[in-house]
C-alpha cells in the first residue's frame, strides 16, 4: 500500500469513530427549512447522506477517468506496436537492400579483377613470347659469332701450319 491509501483509510476510520461516538446527535431530529416549507429531520443524517452521495459521484467520475486513460493507453500501445512493426520492416528492407548492394559491388569487383587478370595474363604471355624471341635471336647471334670465331681460329692455325685436333 502506498502512503495515500493508508492516509485515506486512517481518515475514514477516524470519521467512522467520530460518527459512532456522536450517533445520537447525528440522528436527533431538528426543524429544517427548505425555503417554502419546513420539516422535522435529523440534520446530521441528512448531511451524512449528502456527503456519501458526493463521494459516490467523485468515485464514479474517478472510475470513468481511469477507464478512459486505460482505453487511451491500450490504443497508444497498439499504435506503438504497429509503428514498431513498420520500423522493423523498414530496417529489414534496408538490410536486404544493403546486402543486395554489397553482392552487386562484389560481383562488379570480381568481374573487374577477372578482366584485369586476363589482361595481365595476356601481357605476360606477350612479354614471354618477346623474351623467347629475343633469347632465340641472341642465341643465333652467339652461335654465328662462335662459328665466325671458330673459322678465324682455323684460318689462323692453317696460316701457321698447325692442324688442330678434331673432335
Amino acid at each position: 500500500m502506498n502512503l495515500r491509501t493508508v492516509l485515506i483509510v486512517v481518515l475514514l476510520a477516524v470519521f467512522a469513530g467520530f460518527l459512532a461516538l456522536n450517533w445520537s446527535v447525528v440522528t436527533a431530529p431538528t426543524t429544517l427549512s427548505f425555503g417554502f416549507w419546513t420539516a422535522q429531520a435529523p440534520l446530521g443524517l441528512l448531511l451524512l447522506g449528502f456527503t456519501v452521495l458526493i463521494t459516490a459521484m467523485f468515485l464514479f467520475l474517478l472510475v470513468v477517468q481511469q477507464a478512459t486513460v486505460l482505453v487511451e493507453t491500450r490504443r497508444a500501445a497498439k499504435e506503438l506496436t504497429a509503428q514498431r512493426a513498420l520500423a522493423d520492416q523498414a530496417e529489414a528492407s534496408r538490410f536486404t537492400a544493403l546486402g543486395e548492394h554489397m553482392d552487386e559491388e562484389l560481383r562488379r569487383l570480381e568481374a573487374q579483377a577477372a578482366t584485369r587478370q586476363d589482361a595481365l595474363a595476356q601481357r605476360l604471355n606477350g612479354l614471354e613470347q618477346a623474351l623467347r624471341t629475343h633469347v632465340d635471336q641472341a642465341s643465333s647471334s652467339l652461335a654465328a659469332f662462335i662459328g665466325e670465331l671458330d673459322d678465324r681460329v682455323e684460318r689462323i692455325e692453317a696460316a701457321r701450319g698447325v692442324t688442330p685436333p678434331r673432335a
